[in-house]
């Protein structure tokens, strides 16, 4: 697997998997809504000027044609920011690419809080629930540049339709080329009995682990687990940490209802029940504000998750 320590952002990389992808493999094409700059797609268009398309802002449209493409026999990457990715091209998504059975990938850019200054309209909460409601679909949310790159090329020769959740700026790095990072295969981060935290994404994850460091000067052994595919379902994992836990708390920068926490929980609620808590939206619109204003707004803090801990081990 390709290093992707050569990546300066995460948009850089998930740009850059696709384009090393469409280098072997010439079905794949790439369509965005007039946000090249901002996802800097333009590096697609600039090794591939036949195969890139703008579709302008008109979301809906651009699902449409990529379901069209995909009938055709290519592969279509398209991208927008998540919340007009799902939410405005919804009724294409479910017809004319899930419906129809087209394999179309589709990159949702800047969820949940990681919005920022875009603000509410623009901070998609519930863009997981919308997507896990189209059946077929792979949805991944990787926690780091090497798992995003690795998993974007993955979703490719899956040979289904995906939704790939990732931030545009900054970078970080928890694994390396070496680490074996397998779609719908949960990585576990750190092994221990008292609870298990499930994390999504690069805050989550961030978090967790944080989170698992300040209960070890507690005493208290947390297992923290990467959740970068949230379908399909890795049961093998959730199966373990139950046995070995009995507690597990679930974090995402998304709404509970429809979410990662809420498909968890009712997994656990039919085969292995398990004391539960989650850290996600709940009824509440997005705002606008840096990220560190917005974390302390929605409770996406370590004191926050301590409280949780506390309460789970108390129950």
């Amino acid at each position: 697997m390709k290093d992707a320590h050569c990546y300066n952002h995460y948009r850089e990389t998930v740009i850059g998997a696709v384009v090393d992808l469409a280098k072997e493999h010439k079905d794949i094409v790439f369509l965005d809504a007039d946000l090249s700059s901002c996802i800097t797609s333009t590096t697609f268009k600039k090794e591939f000027p036949s195969r890139f398309f703008n579709a302008g802002i008109a979301e809906a449209n651009m699902a449409a044609v990529a379901g069209g493409m995909a009938s055709a026999g290519l592969t279509p990457f398209i991208h927008s920011f998540a919340c007009f990715a799902t939410r405005r091209a919804y009724d294409q998504i479910l017809i004319s690419i899930g419906y129809t059975n087209r394999t179309v990938h589709i990159i949702g850019s800047d969820p949940g809080i990681v919005a920022q200054y875009n603000g509410g309209t623009h901070m998609p909460f519930e863009d997981i629930a919308l997507m896990r409601q189209v059946p077929s679909f792979v949805i991944i949310e990787p926690s780091d540049a090497q798992s995003l790159y690795a998993l974007t090329q993955q979703v490719y020769f899956n040979g289904k339709p995906s939704y790939i959740r990732t931030p545009r700026k900054g970078i970080s790095f928890r694994y390396s080329a070496d680490d074996e990072i397998k779609l719908g295969k949960a990585i576990e981060l750190a092994d221990g009995s008292d609870v298990a935290l499930v994390a999504t994404g690069v805050l989550m994850v961030d978090l967790a682990l944080e989170t698992k460091q300040e209960l070890e000067k507690r005493g208290i052994k947390a297992t923290v687990i990467d959740w970068h595919t949230v379908r399909p379902m890795d049961t093998e994992t959730l199966d373990r940490i139950a046995s070995r836990c009995g507690r597990v708390i679930v974090m995402e920068n998304g709404r509970y209802a429809g979410g990662v926490g809420e498909s968890i929980a009712a997994y656990y609620a039919a085969n292995s029940p398990v004391k539960m808590d989650f850290l996600s939206i709940k009824d509440e619109y997005g705002q606008v504000g840096p990220l560190s204003y917005l974390k302390e707004a929605y409770g996406f803090t370590l004191p926050v998750m301590l409280k949780k801990v506390e309460n789970i081990l108390a129950r």
